[in-house]
């Protein structure tokens, strides 16, 4: 039976533990253990609006503190997955030095900048047992440039049309074994209609796809996907922000496509609009 699971980090945070001796409570989910499956490395001169979250105190300073991925959508505003800020994941005290990392590759490199977060919202309409609503915003304690912002998919976007080509980024498991990248990378997916991603997940072994709040993209063969620790990375496609890496059964599977919060469900007139 399949296992679909949020992309956290749980694989990585024993690595790190071990590492480090960080002391630790309890183990965390796969929210940001992995990196994309498939994938080859990006520049964030290409696509600054890709960041990091960090916590060394949480997750140790081997790959800078990293366990999730988010995207910048204001000069002081980041999205990311609201399970990325859950306390399985952050522990407690998660929140005294969660920062972003942003115009920097290389997780260990002196390039870009490490922004302190001074406020965070999560959509109180997230609901952790189906995965719905996975959307969470960071509000920055000093303006990132205008640059690294990217535009957001609103309802109707021809982004969203089946078969559109869309690229994941992220800093998680390269292989779905647990090896993790130390820099930026992407692959290239593709949009999944509705009924194909209802048919991958119908709900009756594990989680479903409710496609007023998901989107799901993968590779129709395989071997391209998010993965453990991209989670709250972006899905982009036409150049717009498309969805948030949320959630899924494996890495690179043929017949698991990886499923994202879907961004226009969440901008415009609606009861449930991120506080942009």
């Amino acid at each position: 039976m399949r296992r679909p699971t949020v992309r956290a980090l749980r694989g990585a945070l024993a690595l790190t533990a071990a590492a480090t001796a960080v002391p630790l409570a309890a183990p965390v989910p796969a929210a940001a253990d992995s990196v994309v499956i498939g994938g080859t490395p990006a520049s964030v001169k290409d696509s600054p609006y890709a960041v990091a979250l960090s916590s060394r105190a949480r997750f140790g300073s081997k790959r800078a503190g990293q366990f999730c991925g988010g995207a910048v959508v204001a000069p002081t505003k980041v999205i990311t997955a609201a399970h990325c800020l859950s306390k399985e994941v952050l522990g407690a005290n998660g929140m005294r030095d969660l920062k972003v990392i942003a115009g920097r590759s290389e997780l260990r490199g002196t390039t870009g900048q490490e922004v302190a977060v001074r406020d965070t919202w999560v959509n109180p309409d997230y609901n952790p047992v189906s995965n719905s609503g996975d959307i969470a915003m960071l509000t920055l304690a000093s303006a990132l440039p205008e640059s690294y912002v990217i535009g957001l998919a609103g309802p109707g976007d021809p982004a969203y049309a089946p078969d559109t080509p869309a690229a994941v980024y992220g800093w998680g498991d390269t292989t779905g074994r647990g090896t993790y990248a130390a820099s930026l990378r992407s692959t290239r997916v593709w949009v999944l209609s509705d009924q194909t991603c209802e048919h991958a997940y119908p709900g009756n072994t594990g989680d479903a796809y409710l496609k007023a709040t998901m989107v799901c993209a993968g590779d129709p063969k395989g071997g391209h996907d998010a993965c453990q620790g991209d989670s709250g990375g972006p899905l982009v496609a036409m150049g717009r922000l498309v969805g948030l890496v949320s959630w899924g059964s494996g890495c690179g599977e043929a017949e698991s496509p990886g499923v994202y919060t879907r961004i226009s469900a969440f901008v415009g007139p609606s009861r449930n609009a991120a506080p942009l």
